[in-house]
């Protein structure tokens, strides 16, 4: 091995250290602040009667077991590039149903505000924790189908031993049917076109409706405003879904930096994310954020006054 070979080899090994770094620290940073929002929904019942703080923890696991996949995918890109690809079929449903869930969840958030707002006498009768466990359940079902019919392709036109070889594990190299590209395309764009048609319609109707009513004017600001965060979710969640379409034209005008390109997607499509939901509701509700502090005190005190063994 010459000067040069060794290098690039140090670089690179150096620089896939720095990737897994940043890429592990994020996900513990995220993690542990999902996981106290989670703590604190459970520890107060009083959040489990209001079916928009459940919509919202439903998002917050959603969104905790996308960042465990996709943490996991990426170390298993430099630890172990070439995966069994039964193993890999796993991961890819589990994270694709997932992606999936996150827009189709925010668009049941907004359109719970949606009849709060425009509808308030009839937001009891219509979101009932009944009704909400419902939907959270349709939610996983229709963002189960896309992988589910992945599954059933390859089952049924590739032989069994195809489940037995090792491939690097992403989406277009175990699923690489032509059927399986344009399903997956077709499936995304309709998702996204709906959960966007959504979004507009409730965030102008509940804009509108404060116009005309006077009363509650801050309540119907506040509702406008998670509306609009939740867009910007919702176009974080988009670029995810078409990470492979935005790396191919970042790549072919910078080919020199695909490493780089492919790393800066990843963690702003994938990673960064998943730190937006806690920023809606347990930094900016109050209700939650008070019941948050109040769960970490009683946290901190019991631990202070627990006897030493």
């Amino acid at each position: 091995m010459n000067i040069s070979e060794f290098i690039d080899r140090q670089e690179f090994f150096e620089e896939s250290l720095f990737k897994i770094f940043i890429v592990v620290l994020f996900g513990i940073i995220i993690s542990c602040i999902n996981s106290l929002l989670v703590y604190t929904f459970f520890k107060n019942p009083v959040f489990a009667q209001e079916p928009r703080y459940i919509l919202y923890m439903q998002l917050i696991i959603n969104d905790i077991i996308t960042l465990s996949v996709s943490v996991i995918l990426f170390l298993f890109v430099y630890v172990l590039p070439n995966m069994n690809v039964a193993i890999c079929c796993v991961f890819i449903f589990i994270g694709s149903n997932v992606y999936r869930n996150a827009p189709l969840n925010l668009a049941g958030m907004a359109i719970e505000r949606f009849v709060a707002i425009c509808y308030p006498l009839h937001h009891a009768r219509i979101c009932t924790v009944q009704n909400t466990k419902i939907l959270i359940g349709i939610i996983w079902l229709v963002g189960a189908m896309p992988g589910v019919l992945d599954l059933l392709v390859i089952l049924a036109l590739h032989p069994l031993s195809f489940f037995t070889t090792s491939r690097t594990c992403f989406h277009q190299n175990v699923f690489n049917l032509e059927f399986n590209i344009i399903s997956h395309a077709v499936f995304n764009i309709g998702y996204m076109c709906l959960v966007w048609l959504l979004l507009f319609y409730t965030y102008f109707k509940v804009l509108f409706s404060a116009k005309a009513a006077a009363s509650e004017p801050a309540q119907a600001q506040k509702a406008r405003r998670t509306i609009l965060l939740h867009g910007v979710q919702l176009l974080l969640c988009t670029l995810s879904l078409f990470t492979s379409v935005l790396d191919g034209a970042l790549t072919s005008l910078f080919p020199y930096y695909r490493s780089e390109i492919y790393f800066c997607t990843f963690i702003v499509t994938s990673i960064l994310p998943r730190l937006l939901s806690p920023l809606i509701y347990g930094m900016r509700d109050q209700k939650f954020k008070n019941y948050m502090k109040s769960s970490l005190m009683c946290g901190i005190d019991k631990r202070a006054i627990a006897p030493s063994d």
